[in-house]
């Protein structure tokens, strides 16, 4: 297969782990006869230091006529408020361009990493749930004013973008458990109260083999914690789904392990860690980059539609976990702790074992 992908290195730590999702995307290539074009360009700070916006219109022209985007990080304390061009609005921008309007974000921990978790091993086994977030709407979309005493900031939902969300999250639901969250805040806000209806009618009409359990957000932050594995799928809205991934990626014992998918109505999607650009390590060599790995895993799964290697991805992933290749987030301190290229170079040689 041929395959043109845009990488986005970004800012901090993010050109340090996409380094290695594309020395493993070469690997996979070579290993399965695949011929991948890997195009990189600036985005984020990096970009706004380059040419003044964090999405400079070729990197938006690349994305544009890419199979798949991979991301590293944006950010950091050189561009935060009160700066009023930010790394984050390129990628807000890229979303909505790119028409992605689900994140996916899995956590399934590995059972040798159960010990670097605060959580008991007993609590974290059998866990592996997905949560689908919707991207491109509510208050991060919304007006937003800022006055002398107060500010303003409008979350709107569409029933058409509930809609389309939720039946992405019901699709992967009948193809894994078929159990459905939908989580919302019905009880105060009139945007759930909407989430809420649209849910239940698509489910009810379109799904009803798929089981649908409503759950208020402050109910699922203290389940996600409390009993993790009674999770299949989640979907929810931009903001709760920002929250609770970040909350549920220390199920699986640091946010360093957890990959994300952000897709749209075609196969293009781009795909990153969730963790952020980690300034105060960057350059050091000992970021996590399993989590762009295992992003790697998905853009090949979900964009390629490439399975077998999607899966060869995870499985080397998990035995170079299960061998102790363990970065200092998740190693213990009396143990010496694997570099970023390290971690690299051990997932591609159990590549195809």
């Amino acid at each position: 297969m041929k395959a043109l992908i845009a990488v986005l290195p970004g800012d901090g730590i993010g050109p340090e782990v996409v380094e290695q999702g594309t020395r493993l995307l070469k690997a996979v290539a070579e290993r399965f006869s695949h011929s991948f074009e890997l195009v990189e360009a600036p985005m984020g700070g990096a970009a706004i230091d380059l040419t003044g916006s964090p999405l400079p219109p070729e990197t938006l022209a690349l994305c544009q006529r890419a199979d798949a985007v991979l991301l590293g990080a944006v950010g950091g304390p050189k561009w935060d408020p009160p700066a009023k061009v930010r790394p984050e609005q390129g990628l807000l921008a890229l979303r909505k361009e790119l028409g992605l309007f689900a994140n996916l974000r899995p956590v399934t921990p590995v059972p040798s990493l159960y010990d670097t978790s605060t959580l008991k091993p007993e609590v974290l086994r059998g866990v592996d749930l997905l949560v689908v977030r919707e991207l491109t709407g509510g208050i991060y979309f919304g007006e937003k004013r800022r006055e002398e005493d107060r500010a303003f900031d409008a979350c709107v939902y569409t029933v058409d973008e509930v809609v389309r969300v939720v039946r992405a999250a019901a699709v992967l639901a009948r193809a894994r458990r078929k159990r459905l969250t939908s989580v919302d805040k019905a009880n105060v806000l009139e945007t759930s109260r909407l989430w809420r209806s649209v849910t239940e009618r698509i489910v009810s009409e379109e799904f009803p083999d798929i089981e649908l359990k409503h759950m208020l957000v402050d109910a699922c932050a203290m389940h996600l914690i409390k009993r993790p594995a009674d999770f299949d799928v989640i979907v929810t809205e931009n903001m709760f789904g920002d929250i609770l991934t970040d909350e549920a990626a220390m199920l699986s014992g640091s946010i360093g392990m957890l990959p994300s998918a952000s897709l749209g109505a075609n196969r293009r999607g781009l795909y990153e860690p969730i963790h952020g650009s980690a300034p105060d390590i960057a350059g050091r060599g000992v970021a996590n980059p399993y989590g762009t790995l295992l992003s790697v895993a998905m853009l090949l799964r979900h964009s390629l539609g490439l399975e077998q290697e999607a899966r060869a991805v995870e499985a080397a992933v998990a035995s170079s976990l299960d061998a102790g290749v363990l970065t200092a987030d998740l190693s213990a301190p009396s143990t010496r702790p694997a570099g970023t290229r390290e971690v690299g170079g051990s997932v591609i040689d159990r590549l195809g074992e």
